[in-house]
């Protein structure tokens, strides 16, 4: 499923490669290893005396679903996290003043035992089945993923390659990206529920290549967000965490190039979630865009509404 490559990319020929499908892992970049080396640091401060992976054994859910939010938090407003993020970038021949960022994100996924039913926070769920494309309708977007431990086939995520140019049914067209973000903003009814933060497949599936992500700490993989994947419930004992976050080459924004839509109906593009990597300006206001605008351009369905009033929040 990956093709393995060594840097220094033109950012023309890593986007139109993303845009045709390719998972592209790197295997030898010294910030992406500076990088997780760093969080095991900031992991093992935060969870003293436990061990990390082992957190769970250790925390009721509740008491996970909280330190782990606050643990996101935390990583995430550190200025050495961003800025080993953006030399992995340039590393890789990503020029920080082209390219735009989504939160840079720390993931858990803890150990559940096969059939418990627990709520579903979003710090410690599972994700289900997606394209991020199907939620934020930016079809330049690239989503990078790295292991901060050594995962398994049982602890991490599932790649549906066969998929990339498939349609599936998925509630796409109902979602409401602006409600998702008003509730998590006011704390209202299922503001933690990872469910209600993305849209989901309606249909049954029967696929063959559902490929479960293996790559070693230090190692980071890219690929693009119209990928269908999709989180494998982790019954092994131990705590997965890895890194997460999502890019923009803007120029491609601006012209509208990016991988094909197969299946999205989204409302919404959202580009207010993005910030210019050398700068951390928002991508919305650089654009002169709204946070939120109506999904219209080259990828757009045919089916478009009209941006609500209170869109522009």
């Amino acid at each position: 499923m990956y093709t393995n490559v060594q840097p220094a990319f033109s950012p023309r020929d890593f986007h139109d490669r993303v845009y045709a499908g390719e998972v592209l892992r790197f295997a030898t970049l010294r910030p992406m290893r500076d990088l997780a080396e760093f969080t095991r640091g900031f992991l093992e401060d935060a969870f003293a005396p436990f061990k990390p992976v082992e957190i769970h054994r250790h925390l009721s859910h509740e008491e996970q679903a909280e330190s782990f939010a606050q643990r996101q938090r935390d990583f995430a407003r550190l200025p050495e996290v961003r800025r080993l993020w953006r030399a992995v970038f340039e590393a890789i021949g990503l020029d920080a003043g082209g390219l735009a960022r989504d939160s840079l994100y720390l993931r858990f996924q803890p150990h559940q035992d096969p059939g418990a039913v627990v709520p579903r926070a979003r710090a410690t769920a599972t994700i289900a089945f997606h394209r991020d494309t199907w939620g934020s309708n930016l079809y330049a977007q690239t989503n990078w993923w790295a292991p901060i431990y050594d995962i398994t086939e049982g602890r991490t995520f599932a790649i549906y390659p066969s998929l990339w140019d498939r349609p599936v049914a998925n509630t796409s067209a109902d979602f409401d990206l602006a409600a998702v973000l008003d509730r998590s903003r006011t704390g209202g009814r299922n503001a933690n529920d990872a469910d209600a933060a993305i849209p989901h497949l309606t249909e049954q599936l029967e696929v063959a290549d559902a490929t479960p992500v293996v790559i070693a700490p230090g190692e980071l993989i890219a690929f693009s967000s119209a990928h269908a994947h999709a989180g494998v419930p982790n019954s092994t004992g131990l705590t997965r965490i890895s890194l997460e976050t999502r890019t923009l080459w803007i120029d491609d924004l601006r012209s509208g190039r990016g991988a094909p839509n197969v299946d999205g109906f989204a409302k919404w593009m959202s580009p207010g979630m993005f910030r210019r990597v050398s700068d951390e300006v928002a991508l919305n206001d650089l654009l002169g865009l709204k946070r939120l605008e109506p999904f219209a351009g080259p990828f757009a369905p045919a089916r478009q509404t009209t941006i609500a009033d209170n869109a522009d929040r």
